[in-house]
């Protein structure tokens, strides 16, 4: 088979994966079905992920670094940062979901988001240079006001409790929780004088 060949079939696979897992979780995802809906046999799944769970990482890796590499992390505006990742919740909601099964089917018990550790420990060290130099508060560890910060700024995503953002939804409503999100996100982590 051709590199470009490959390639298709891969991006075809992961496309059914990504819906099939979103919608169905990775117990409920069924491989014939994903094969089916990609054009390829089974073989050419297991030989491309080795089996569900392979394709299930692949497929989350995926969406994870499109968000990672989408929405550049700067400690300097943090209201902004979550507002971009609002946005990206809104327009990838298959992420959220995807996210959520993990969780749910115990695949994962600590960092979902794939970022390599260097990545992490970038943010935390912008963050805790901002809280030295006084632009975020420093009576936070930085560890916390990253995890308190994404969940700001995932609060409307499909995993919400109280209400769910969508891409269909009017631009007033995804304005008023941009702003409230930005507030909120400057209140909680702004330098305390």
């Amino acid at each position: 088979m051709s590199p470009r060949k490959s390639d298709a079939t891969r991006r075809r696979l992961l496309d059914a994966a990504t819906a099939d897992f979103a919608a169905h979780g990775i117990a409920g995802a069924r491989v014939d079905r994903i094969a089916a809906a990609a054009g390829i046999n089974k073989a050419q799944l297991y030989a491309y992920f080795g089996d569900k769970l392979g394709l299930f990482g692949a497929v989350f890796r995926l969406h994870a670094d499109v968000v990672v590499d989408s929405v550049p992390f700067t400690a300097d505006d943090l209201p902004q940062y979550a507002v971009r990742l609002y946005d990206t919740a809104v327009e990838r909601p298959e992420l959220i979901r995807l996210a959520t099964w993990a969780r749910l089917e115990g695949v994962a018990t600590n960092n979902l988001v794939t970022e390599s550790s260097a990545t992490v420990a970038t943010k935390l060290q912008a963050i805790a240079d901002a809280q030295r130099d006084g632009r975020v508060t420093a009576s936070m560890d930085p560890q916390d006001v990253l995890a308190l910060l994404l969940a700001m700024a995932l609060t409307w995503s499909a995993s919400g409790l109280s209400a769910t953002a969508a891409p269909d939804d009017p631009p007033a409503a995804h304005d008023r929780r941009k702003q409230a999100l930005a507030q909120a996100v400057s209140g909680a982590f702004g330098a305390r004088g």
